[in-house]
């Protein structure tokens, strides 16, 4: 596969040293899996070797030094991190997608971000849980922002605010761009999943933040993004399509780390208490379990790639993800998260109770599953809701993020 000026995707070359990267750190991610999530943050030694890798540029321009990569090999490679480490995962989505994010403003916050280090990570959180003040030049910014995953290991974050005019009426939602420096990190991520996400409440008071670096989710959300560079085919991917598919990366992996385990103590020759069955292996019950899992976590991936695809070709054309296949992408991100906890549910029944003792990774796999699917974002129910309304065009939605 060639790449042009026009069509800057990552090259299959390049997308498989990509993964190659993430699947050769997987001894190091299963080795500090659990002190990661006893720390409540990602163990430096896993920021430093995906630092070292390349695997925090995965959406950053290439102008800056980054891959630039197509969502498909971000997903491959978020994914296949997973199998190791779900906060790992997680955290490096989370800072991939927020990068992206980044690639969507003008250049003057580019260039602030990554002019100088184009390793620069940054976190963010869409709610718009703030006040703002609008002064000469930008806002002046107050708020709370909860769940920002990556926050403790990033140096900017781009978090929702209200946009408003002189007399403080509100005019848009924007995401404002502000470095960690001019915030402070609460501690407040005490969960049963995700743990090492360290998805703590980031707080402003009082933070100047100059206009180039608000950008209007409102706009956004159509396709309006005001970078510069309109030749940049990763930047003209449909804004909540791709927040959303993103989190179902980790699903699948997590999902397939499951079926790692499992698989592993059956080759070892586990047993079915309480039966005649010395190897469960043996058994067509685990057997059919096993193979329902595998298929189920297939189904996922199939679902996550096709969307994926689907994002990456309406960018490569240069046109807008039209409504209702932007509503089919929540409606498939949903469906990835159901089909993987439906795996896991499978391979934890083949384990046993024995799953769940704490010297067992598949506990802990099945935590971060059950926590990480959760999302507001995936959420399949009001996934599929406002999929239905798409399908039968009712113009009345239940989110204006579509």
């Amino acid at each position: 596969m060639t790449t042009t000026a026009s069509t800057p995707q990552t090259t299959v070359a390049s997308a498989a040293a990509l993964k190659e990267s993430a699947t050769a750190l997987l001894p190091l991610l299963r080795e500090n899996a659990a002190r990661t999530e006893n720390d409540r943050r990602v163990a430096e030694e896993n920021i430093k070797a995906l630092t070292d890798a390349g695997l925090f540029r995965l959406t950053v321009p290439r102008r800056f030094g980054g891959h630039e990569a197509d969502l498909r090999t971000f997903l491959e490679v978020s994914s296949e991190l997973a199998r190791g480490c779900g906060s790992t995962s997680w955290v490096t989505t989370l800072v991939n997608v927020c990068n992206w994010m980044v690639g969507l403003y003008p250049d003057q916050a580019q260039q602030e971000v990554w002019g100088e280090d184009p390793d620069a990570r940054v976190c963010g959180v869409l709610a718009p849980s703030a006040t703002s003040r609008a002064v000469d030049g930008g806002l002046v910014v107050t708020g709370r922002w909860g769940f920002a995953s990556g926050s403790l290991h990033s140096q900017w974050a781009t978090l929702g605010v209200p946009v408003v005019d002189a007399s403080g009426r509100q005019t848009d939602q924007g995401a404002a761009l502000i470095p960690m420096s001019d915030l402070t990190i609460e501690d407040t991520w005490y969960v049963a999943g995700m743990r090492g996400t360290g998805s703590n409440t980031l707080v402003a008071d009082e933070v100047f933040v100059p206009a180039h670096r608000i950008l209007s989710v409102t706009q956004s959300v159509q396709g309006a993004y005001p970078t510069e560079h309109k030749d940049e085919t990763l930047y003209r991917s449909a804004l909540v399509p791709v927040l959303a598919l993103v989190l179902a990366g980790p699903q699948v992996g997590l999902a397939q780390g499951g079926m790692d385990l499992v698989s592993a103590s059956l080759a070892k020759g586990k047993g079915i208490s309480y039966t005649f069955y010395e190897r469960a292996a043996d058994a067509p019950s685990t057997q059919i379990q096993l193979a329902e899992a595998a298929q189920l976590i297939d189904t996922a991936r199939l679902h996550l790639m096709r969307a994926a695809d689907d994002i990456d070709s309406w960018a490569a054309r240069g046109e807008y993800m039209p409504f209702e296949t932007r509503a089919r992408v929540r409606m498939d991100t949903g469906y990835i998260a159901r089909r993987s906890r439906e795996a896991l549910d499978l391979l934890l029944s083949i384990q046993g109770a024995g799953s769940f003792a704490e010297a067992n990774p598949l506990q802990r796999i099945w935590r971060d599953q059950e926590t990480g699917s959760r999302h507001a974002v995936i959420n399949p129910a009001i996934a599929s809701e406002l999929y239905g309304r798409a399908l039968l065009g009712i113009e009345e939605q239940v989110t204006p993020l579509i």
